[in-house]
């Protein structure tokens, strides 16, 4: 399973607020690599390059490579923590990728043809349900989102799991049902043309 990307690591010996605290004005973040049945290990990573690697997008998606020491770990991002004022990240959790591993993940759901969308262009309106759908995926095949294909989609539809063609080994994590992810609403004054879309869209929205 190819890497998305690479961080430089050292060992952290030193633990507890005051310690974290003089990390981050040294331009370092605490972060721990954990999982496999192996011990935890406290590390420090450099925060510009951590930011940086944020801000590209599917940090908790991608598979990484923590480079400790000149001991590479396959990792995945598993949480991070932000400052709640100047939103700088604070901490880092890494979970070790074994190689044929299934992880579960939250995938984006992207929307396409959505200005080609029948339902829209007669007044409706896109009601997204699940911005992110929880995945169990292959580590080594992790998609980048979930399509939806408006193409198709009328006033009053409402668009279930089973309309996604999932990728090859995924599956989501809820399969008691054929949960709602998006509806098309009417337009005012139009009658609902799913009886049970509203109530299935409270059900979700209620979870």
């Amino acid at each position: 399973m190819a890497a998305s990307y690479e961080l430089k690591a050292s060992a952290r010996d030193r633990v507890g607020k005051g310690a974290a605290r003089t990390l981050r004005r040294e331009g370092l973040l605490p972060a721990v690599i954990y999982g496999d049945k192996k011990p935890a290990l406290p590390i420090t990573i450099s925060m510009k390059e951590t930011t940086l690697t944020l801000q590209k997008g599917g940090f908790l998606t991608h598979i990484g490579i923590v480079d400790l020491d000149g001991e590479k770990h396959q990792v995945i991002a598993k949480d991070f923590q932000l400052h709640p004022v100047r939103d700088t990240v604070l901490h880092v959790d890494f979970l070790r990728v074994a190689k044929g591993a299934t992880l579960t993940v939250d995938l984006p759901v992207h929307f396409l043809n959505e200005e080609e969308c029948p339902g829209i262009k007669k007044g409706g309106v896109l009601n997204i349900v699940r911005h992110t759908v929880e995945m169990t995926v292959p580590a080594d095949n992790i998609p980048e989102a979930l399509e939806i294909d408006l193409l198709k989609a009328q006033p009053g539809d409402s668009l279930h799991i089973s309309a996604v063609k999932l990728p090859e080994g995924c599956h989501p994590t809820i399969t008691d049902r054929d949960f709602t992810i998006a509806t098309i609403a009417a337009p005012a004054g139009v009658q609902e043309t799913d009886d049970e879309a509203p109530e299935e869209v409270a059900e979700e929205t209620s979870e």
